[in-house]
């Protein structure tokens, strides 16, 4: 089973929409593909939304609990959130339930929670289970003032930990302010200074993930390993 890790720079940086888009566009390539999301934090009237939308872009085939094994009502890092309901973060069965997908899709996307720095455990972040996992990582970043340390610290964290980065999507989660220029070059300083492909980007409001160059689709075939 190959795997892909979509990560953030920060919690509302647009995972979970990133992590649908690419899934649909596999999904339109034929492609056997689940989506799991480790933990879930923060419900409203009993259901998390992004464990919603994970599940439709993948076929709504799964039940959620394959889809995301440990959910908590509390938006909260995953450990707190567990706490306010005398629970306990189960790092075995967050380990386990991604690789229950191996008998089930070719590839498999990997929603984290956050940022890499994340809190898993009282003990481990997110990188930790990256890391356990062993697959490329996505990061997903918003495309506004600021960015560029926020994503470049995310780079910096990723490779320290030997994690191999397939590239960067620029997000617009919030409407962008028609004063802030660094929208036309935060891609560029990125990729330059983090030595890394920028993938694309999303504009607000869109459901589409454009490549920077202008052509019409990025190769998520490539970027899974089912292309080279």
């Amino acid at each position: 089973m190959r795997g892909l890790f979509v990560t953030g720079t920060d919690t509302g940086v647009g995972k979970t929409w990133v992590t649908a888009m690419v899934a649909r566009h596999l999904v339109q390539q034929e492609i056997q593909v689940g989506a799991y999301k480790p933990t879930a934090s923060g419900s409203q009237d009993g259901r998390w939304a992004d464990v919603d939308v994970l599940r439709e872009a993948i076929g709504g085939r799964f039940p959620e609990e394959r889809i995301c094994p440990q959910r908590f009502d509390a938006p909260l890092a995953p450990p707190e959130a567990a706490r306010l309901e005398n629970r306990e973060i189960d790092p075995g069965l967050l380990r386990s339930g991604a690789l229950w997908w191996s008998d089930q899709v070719d590839t498999l996307l990997v929603e984290g929670v956050g940022g890499l720095l994340c809190p898993l455990t009282d003990s481990e972040t997110i990188a930790d289970l990256a890391v356990d996992l062993g697959w490329p990582i996505v990061i997903v970043a918003r495309n506004a003032l600021g960015t560029i340390n926020h994503t470049l610290l995310t780079i910096d964290v990723a490779r320290r930990r030997g994690l191999k980065i397939s590239g960067v999507v620029l997000n617009q989660p919030e409407p962008p302010d028609p004063h802030d220029r660094s929208l036309d070059t935060n891609a560029g300083t990125i990729g330059r200074l983090g030595n890394v492909e920028i993938l694309g980007h999303v504009a607000y409001g869109s459901r589409d993930l454009l490549p920077f160059d202008g052509t019409a689709t990025i190769d998520w075939l490539a970027v899974t390993g089912h292309r080279r």
